[in-house]
């Protein structure tokens, strides 16, 4: 045993060592990452492992998911649940070999088994989670690129330049400009349908039970909640800063219970995320059978909507326009009158992932999303 011991680090040096001298042969170029850091990466890039959280849906929505050669161990798994658009319209990154834990933790010697070898590594930047990307570098001898993963929000420059920067190394631009452009004229679009909407009638406005590395019951909510934002809805949350006083992970914070029903909001929502806690738990079972949420007005009169999850392994992009429009045309009918939310959906995920899979990421849930939710 120690002689196999001694000799697994020698390996994995010699291998580094070719795949470097491989790389000067084929011919390099230089970029400079999300870091500051600059990179030396093959000219031509056609094996490539993308790891951290949403770095293989930013890889896909880049079309660029056929140059994979290896996964986190995430996308192999099978659930009963999924809201990863672009996992379930891959559905053979199951069979794909496994490089590493999922939100980043890599193993080295798990990809330098790979094969094809992976050229490049995309690697999604998350202070404190994570393999060091300069260790990952210099044990794989693999250029390793790290990325922002950003938001459609106040870092939505930061996205837009992961898109641009994987597509420059990928020979992509043109697919990664369509995909910003994509982004921008959709945004734009629900903000004209409502940019003249008097404050006088615009609804007040409660989405709970959204995700934060892993589900949450309905007192989880996103002060800056993407959806309402573009549609200009009265998020009552907005600005809070949770029952603890402090902003939690990712912007999600918890709200009191006692906040919620002050509130009263004309217009309740609920991320299924939420259901993954069973039927005896989570943010479906809070509000039936808790009498604090019994008194709130939306509960009693029917007007509680179920909505895509929001964070699943990151920010899922394409269900957030997908919710806007949803909810843009619950609350103003007139505005959205050409609006299916349901075709409207599956026409931003054909673009984003090639496949329609609202119908069956809305069946995982129980068909319960864009719909009133029955509590009784």
């Amino acid at each position: 045993m120690r002689f196999v011991f001694f000799f697994r680090p020698l390996a994995l040096l010699v291998m580094a060592m070719l795949l470097q001298t491989a790389a000067a042969q084929a011919g390099t170029r230089q970029i400079t990452d999300a870091l500051g850091r600059t990179v030396e990466v093959p000219r031509d890039v056609r094996h490539v492992i993308a790891s951290g959280s949403g770095c293989l849906r930013l890889l896909t929505y880049l079309q660029g998911q056929d140059r994979i050669v290896g996964v986190d161990d995430i996308e192999v798994r099978r659930r009963q649940f999924d809201a990863r658009p672009y996992a379930l319209a891959n559905p053979q990154f199951k069979d794909f070999p496994v490089f590493g834990e999922f939100r980043g933790f890599d193993r080295p010697e798990q990809i330098l088994m790979l094969n094809p070898q992976p050229q490049v590594i995309f690697k999604v930047h998350n202070a404190g989670l994570g393999t060091d990307p300069e260790e990952l570098q210099a044990k794989t001898g693999i250029p390793v690129v790290v990325v922002e993963y950003g938001n459609l929000g106040a870092n939505r420059a930061a996205f837009y330049a992961t898109l641009r920067l994987m597509g420059e190394v990928l020979g992509l631009q043109p697919r990664a400009e369509a995909v910003v452009a994509f982004f921008e004229t959709r945004i734009a679009d629900l903000q004209a349908r409502v940019k003249d909407v008097p404050d006088a009638a615009r609804p007040s406005v409660f989405v709970g039970g959204i995700a934060s590395r892993g589900p949450h019951g309905f007192q989880s909510t996103e002060p800056e909640y993407p959806p309402f934002a573009f549609v200009q809805a009265r998020n009552l949350a907005a600005g809070e800063k949770g029952s603890q006083g402090a902003q939690g992970a990712g912007g999600v914070v918890e709200v009191a219970k006692e906040q919620i029903v002050a509130w009263n909001p004309d217009v309740l929502f609920l991320d299924l995320s939420t259901l993954q806690l069973g039927d005896a738990a989570g943010g479906l079972h809070e509000l039936k059978t808790d009498p604090a949420y019994q008194t709130l007005t939306a509960v009693q009169q029917g007007r509680v909507y179920g909505v895509l999850p929001y964070n699943w392994y990151n920010q899922n992009f394409g269900s957030i326009l997908a919710n806007a429009y949803f909810i843009g045309s619950l609350l103003y009918p007139d505005r959205f009158a050409d609006v299916d939310p349901a075709e409207e959906a599956d026409a931003i995920y054909t673009f984003l992932v090639d496949k329609p899979v609202f119908a069956d990421m809305n069946a995982l849930f129980g068909n319960r999303a864009f719909i009133p939710i029955p509590l009784r």
